[in-house]
């Protein structure tokens, strides 16, 4: 039998989580045009919620006990996690954030290949399915021949080439640390694995700034307010998924996040003034469709 939904209560957190990482993205943007770099943002990212977190582990004193395994997997993970945050962090400061986050969002499809691959795990009927569907909303909402943007499709992708690109190592990067998470510290608390992880990533992210000769700071207010929005936003996003859900019983992964990609198409146009054409809101609903419809079934088995 299907597990039961989380409720009003439940489902109103997760709009309010996906609705804080989108907002968290295009405070990212805010920041990025006005001086800041991808290192800096992800650095200062990564530590203010590696601080909230641990803050978190102190006050509900969470037992922190690694086993051999779980000591050797979780830098490994924090390092995957570090540097696809600063793929997807690229991917935003070149694309719309909702193009951005819809590449992103290929990730289950990276995670089954990634499961075959290491651990010979066969992809789900569902998800052989649901593959070109995904690839098809991908296609409609990059506006990949160029028709909507009346560019070509050459012009198209010397626009938006190095983005797409950096959003999908952000997908398969994410996707590996997922497998690794699950087969190898799936039995630690969420807490601790998150902690540990994002400190990790914390350190990536500052040796990327210092490598480019240290920290860009912003270089107006605005850019200001976007980087501390970046911090608050995403801190409180992850601090909400890791005391909140597991109160009601939600699983971390439901579906229902999976709409981050429309509160970024609304976001993305009424501050940003981004939009995309009728046909790749097309596609990026065939795309947020396809990827809730994949969590779904997960939830069913």
């Amino acid at each position: 039998m299907a597990p039961r939904g989380p409720g009003w209560a439940g489902f109103l957190a997760l709009l309010l989580i996906a609705l804080l990482m989108a907002s968290n993205h295009v405070a990212a943007r805010l920041a990025f045009d006005h001086g800041v770099t991808v290192a800096t943002a992800v650095a200062f990212r990564s530590t203010g919620t590696a601080l909230a977190v641990g803050a978190l582990l102190i006050l509900q004193r969470v037992p922190v006990a690694l086993t051999a395994r779980e000591r050797r997997a979780l830098p490994a993970i924090g390092v995957l996690i570090g540097v696809q945050s600063l793929c997807l962090y690229a991917a935003v400061a070149r694309l719309p954030v909702v193009l951005a986050l819809l590449v992103f969002n290929a990730f289950p499809l990276m995670t089954a290949l990634w499961a075959r691959l290491l651990y010979g795990h066969r992809p789900e009927r569902t998800v052989l399915l649901a593959m070109p569907i995904i690839l098809l909303g991908l296609v409609l909402a990059l506006d990949v021949l160029g028709a909507a943007s009346g560019l070509g499709a050459a012009g198209q992708w010397r626009a938006i080439g190095a983005g797409v690109g950096f959003a999908l190592v952000a997908a398969a990067l994410f996707g590996l640390a997922l497998v690794l998470t699950q087969h190898e510290a799936g039995r630690l608390d969420g807490r601790v694995r998150t902690f540990g992880s994002i400190a990790v990533a914390a350190l990536v992210a500052v040796a990327a700034a210092l490598a480019q000769g240290g920290f860009a700071l912003p270089t107006a207010p605005v850019g200001w307010l976007g980087l501390v929005l970046l911090m608050l936003l995403y801190g409180t996003g992850i601090t909400l998924l890791f005391t909140v859900l597991p109160r009601l019983g939600v699983v971390g992964n439901s579906p229902v996040l999976n709409v981050e990609p429309v509160f970024a198409l609304v976001l993305g146009w009424l501050i940003l003034g981004q939009s995309v054409a009728p046909l790749q809101v097309l596609g990026a609903l065939i795309v947020v469709g396809a990827v809730m419809g994949l969590g779904l079934r997960r939830r069913r088995v």
